[in-house]
């Protein structure tokens, strides 16, 4: 029941966001501030989020009786009827004006939501499957039948990226559609769909070190590549140079390169490493300072012996 309710909410969040971009002047369209062309489907669609904010979720139906020993009772369908009410009119809207950047934006993050729940069920369901009784071993037990959604909605990851991905394609100043493709995709793990966004938000966001420092931590703590992370940090110092907090992350990576590369002898690239971290460490007395000094007295021992 929890995660309904957790589900719920997140589906709320994402149509009272669509709503307030309708409702907002120039809220629905391009951030240049272009008019769009008149798309009733799409208000229409907006009608009928703006209706499911407030609408219950969807209960299970009655069980048959008697319930076959070992069955589950039904599941409670995943759409409100107003969402897919909604759905359908969207879907009309992009067919009406695929170039039109709101319909496919209202439409990725009204089913986000319900791909993220998806997606919370069959990892409680793989991590069910694999814990064991208490004091019995572990014992396989098939996955359940993935079975289509009576609705007949696609709400599956590629169909969400793809209408985030046109509506970034088709408003091509906005930010929000970038930022809401990087926070499904990182969650989802398509990692892809994730650094193509975050590329696209450093096109986008000028004159700051913001998306160069957040591409920057997605490439350090995601796609676990740091040296591809320090060039996005670099690029961020362009804009603000005594940025001590990045100063501090290229430091850091290079002293944990510089130790592994001392651990395993590689004294030449050690200190090549353990020299470009001392560049960023401005407080020589600091933690990253003394470690820093640390190593490279070490490896002028080593070489002068």
């Amino acid at each position: 029941m929890g995660s309904r309710r957790g589900r719920g909410a997140l589906v709320a969040a994402a149509l009272a966001a669509a709503c307030q971009r309708q409702a907002a002047p120039g809220g629905g369209g391009p951030a240049s501030g272009q008019i769009e062309h008149a798309n009733p489907s799409y208000d229409e669609g907006v009608s009928w989020a703006r209706k499911a904010e407030t609408a219950p979720l969807p209960t299970p139906p009655p069980p048959p009786s008697p319930l076959p020993r070992g069955a589950e009772p039904p599941a409670a369908p995943e759409f409100k009827p107003e969402e897919i009410q909604a759905v359908s009119f969207f879907e009309k809207a992009i067919a009406a004006q695929p170039d039109d950047p709101r319909p496919h934006l209202a439409l990725a993050e009204l089913l986000a939501p319900h791909a993220l729940h998806r997606r919370e069920i069959q990892e409680q369901a793989a991590y069910t499957r694999k814990k064991p009784a208490r004091g019995k071993a572990a014992k396989a037990t098939p996955a359940p039948v993935q079975t289509p959604d009576p609705s007949g909605i696609d709400y599956g990851v590629e169909r969400i990226v793809r209408d985030y991905g046109a509506a970034i394609q088709n408003d091509p100043q906005a930010r929000q559609p970038v930022e809401a493709l990087v926070a499904f995709a990182v969650h989802v793990g398509d990692l892809e769909a994730a650094e193509g966004a975050l590329q696209e938000l450093v096109k986008r966001v000028k004159e700051s070190p913001e998306p160069f420092l957040r591409y920057g931590d997605f490439l350090l703590n995601v796609k676990k590549d740091p040296e591809a992370a320090i060039e996005q940090y670099r690029q961020a110092l362009i804009w603000r140079p005594d940025d001590e907090a990045t100063r501090a992350k290229v430091a850091g990576i290079y002293i944990d390169m510089g130790s592994q590369a001392y651990g395993q002898k590689q004294y030449g690239i050690a200190q090549s490493r353990f020299s470009e971290a001392s560049k960023y460490v401005t407080d020589k007395g600091s933690a990253q300072g003394l470690k820093v000094q640390d190593y490279l007295g070490r490896l002028r021992e080593i070489r002068g012996r």
